[in-house]
């Protein structure tokens, strides 16, 4: 029995039962709201991403409708999704969309891959979900899936090797259409069985064929595996500091800042970088605000 035929149909007909009923999943889903999910969910989970990419894709239902605004009010509706140079990413990516393509997000791997902000997985990730192509698509979930699976390893290695995106396409259904769909069913595996911390390894549709599961599903061995952190760090400072703008119809004067981080240090800093990455615009007269 071939690798395809021994985990291909079981994994499908898994999702096809318990897959989650996402918009951007819908039969009517645009390729524009497909990247635009696919930004917001890197490194967010998928509840706080729901109402922000509804909210985003009524108001800017187009590439064209985003690119028309100025970049700040990308960032205003990112709201409290985190690392808000994502929000600028997307602004970027829709002005390249409406400038070379027409308004139009491009269905070519090679296309998607070219516009501002679009690495490797979000370009594999829109083309087969928008456009039903055949890519192996690597994200956090599937990476631990197929370790698992085929490895016997609980985890994947820290950075994604050659190896694995070797290993991911030659799992890969030959037919394009299906290929997408068995892309984004190991993603869903991996997302509610194959989780990371607490696996539930009973509902697992190959159970019985998982090589960390056969071999007594030994721990993992590697370097240290660090949680993030986050309160009192510059993240935090930098998130709300963002907020105080958002939440302002004008620009700021610099107390309104001041008052939100006591550490003066770290209050500067955080502000210095927002500032570098193109998030607050420091005015002549000495106010901030959201970019232009």
């Amino acid at each position: 029995m071939n690798t395809e035929s021994a985990f291909t149909a079981p994994i499908l007909d898994w999702y096809d039962a318990n897959a989650r009923d996402l918009p951007w999943r819908a039969p009517d889903a645009t390729p524009w709201g497909v990247l635009v999910s696919e930004i917001m969910l890197q490194q967010t989970p998928v509840s706080r991403v729901l109402p922000v990419w509804d909210a985003w894709t009524t108001r800017w239902p187009t590439p064209a409708a985003l690119a028309a605004e100025p970049s700040g009010e990308a960032v205003r509706a990112w709201g409290r999704l985190g690392y808000p140079r994502r929000a600028l990413r997307l602004h970027e990516a829709a002005r390249a969309i409406t400038e070379r393509h027409g308004g139009d997000v491009p269905s070519s791997h090679a296309d998607l891959l070219a516009l501002p902000g679009i690495g490797a997985y979000t370009a594999a990730a829109v083309a087969s979900f928008a456009f039903r192509q055949r890519h192996a698509v690597l994200d956090t979930n599937v990476r631990r899936v197929l370790a698992r699976l085929l490895s016997g390893a609980e985890y994947p290695p820290k950075t994604q090797t050659k190896a694995e995106v070797k290993l991911a396409e030659s799992l890969l259904p030959l037919d394009p259409p299906t290929a997408a769909r068995w892309a984004v069913a190991v993603m869903e595996l991996g997302a509610l069985v194959c989780t990371a911390r607490s696996p539930r390894c009973v509902d697992c549709p190959v159970l019985d064929r998982c090589a960390w599961q056969l071999s007594g599903r030994p721990a993992y061995d590697g370097p240290p595996r660090r949680g993030q952190t986050y309160a009192g760090t510059d993240r935090q400072c930098r998130g709300r500091l963002l907020a105080v703008l958002r939440d302002a119809a004008e620009p700021v004067e610099k107390p309104a800042l001041d008052i939100v981080w006591s550490d003066a240090t770290q209050r500067e800093r955080a502000l210095d970088t927002l500032i570098a990455d193109g998030l607050v615009d420091p005015l002549e007269d000495g106010r901030y605000a959201l970019p232009g």
